[in-house]
């Protein structure tokens, strides 16, 4: 995760504007030197024309589809 531009959104990649919403998730970098340096990544919190979810609420999404399958896995 190292590199990434504050301002960028995490989901899109595009930048957030200033005067956007956006929301913001601590994470540890599991790339960095310790293992555990905080960064905080962001998110468009508002919904664009044509879309149905926020890139915060897409990012939410496919986080539970990514544990939700890892159980299934797990399980099997």
């Amino acid at each position: 995760m190292t590199g990434h531009d504050p301002n960028e959104c995490g989901h899109c990649r595009s930048l957030i504007a200033q005067g956007q919403r956006w929301v913001r998730e601590k994470v540890y970098d599991s790339t960095s030197q310790n293992g555990r340096e905080l960064i905080y990544q962001r998110y468009h919190a508002e919904v664009f024309a044509g879309e149905a979810l926020s890139c915060w609420e897409k990012h939410q999404m496919d986080q539970e589809i990514a544990r939700i399958s890892r159980t299934a896995l797990r399980a099997a």
